[in-house]
């Protein structure tokens, strides 16, 4: 995906983000085989580009990256977090309905 609103993530790439995100940055970890991941991706694609420039959305495929999700104590996918300042300061498990990630990232506004 072209989407400047989604960046795909890696282990070069990933502190640099995740310490100088503007807004709220929301990390899926995510793999290609999980239903779930695909079912929840659209929604936080969708955010991110409707959130006119508050939310930015990374992806970490934690096939291709499976250090990231250790580091963050990733053990089921999708699992989403919200970062604000540098610091993570909230998490979501699971394919969630877009209302409640909503409320998230309202919150963390």
């Amino acid at each position: 995906m072209t989407d400047s609103s989604v960046l795909h993530l890696d282990d070069k790439t990933f502190d640099e983000t995740f310490s100088t995100a503007e807004g709220v940055l929301m990390v899926d970890f995510w793999a290609e085989w999980c239903g779930p991941c695909r079912a929840v991706g659209p929604v936080l694609e969708d955010l991110a580009r409707t959130s006119g420039g508050k939310v930015t959305l990374a992806k970490v495929n934690v096939d291709t990256y499976p250090a990231l999700a250790a580091r963050f104590g990733v053990r089921s996918i999708p699992t989403i977090l919200f970062v604000k300042d540098g610091k993570v300061r909230d998490t979501v498990i699971g394919a969630v309905p877009r209302p409640e990630i909503q409320k998230k990232l309202t919150s963390l506004a």
